[in-house]
């Protein structure tokens, strides 16, 4: 679980993007631009991750943060037993989650796409959201899925629209241990 209050929690900024993802608090935010609090505080001092388009950087460049590895062979990730279909055996999976808050509000925002990046760097796009969703915290689940015991990460991915006062938040990150 990170929700951003003391660091980055082993997240990582990727090397091959344009631009990174800044810890940060709405007392330090300009007005207009980002969430007027964060999530897990509901405090104007309360942290979060953020990106904005600004004169810095160009409509479609990206900024990536990546989490640490997981590991599908950890004892916490639990085996779960699936539903006995039309006469099919059971279907036996690991299933992971991630369940986190963003915040996309501003009438030029860019996108936010979320991938499964497996230590080989095959990318899956799990989640793919573009353009104004609204001026406050949404929470969004999402479901890990894999081959065999290959470990993975799970990787944010903000990109720049065109207005300047446009910026993506995110708060409290949390992978899941129940199916």
């Amino acid at each position: 679980h990170c929700n951003f209050e003391f660091d980055l929690c082993g997240w990582k900024q990727d090397e091959n993007d344009d631009f990174n993802w800044h810890l940060r608090t709405s007392s330090t935010a300009k007005l207009g631009t980002g969430p007027a609090t964060d999530h897990t505080l509901q405090e104007p001092s309360g942290h979060y991750i953020f990106i904005k388009s600004s004169f810095f950087q160009l409509p479609g460049q990206k900024a990536r943060i990546s989490s640490p590895v997981l590991s599908r062979k950890n004892k916490n990730c639990k085996v779960c037993e699936g539903v006995v279909v039309a006469g099919m055996k059971n279907l036996i999976s690991r299933l992971h989650r991630i369940i986190f808050y963003y915040h996309m509000y501003g009438a030029h925002i860019g996108s936010l796409i979320i991938y499964q990046r497996t230590t080989l760097k095959h990318e899956k796009i799990l989640l793919n959201l573009t353009g104004n969703q609204g001026n406050f915290w949404q929470r969004k689940a999402l479901t890990l899925s894999g081959d065999g015991d290959e470990d993975f990460q799970v990787v944010f991915e903000g990109i720049a629209g065109e207005g300047p006062k446009d910026g993506i938040a995110l708060d409290d990150l949390t992978f899941s241990r129940e199916c």
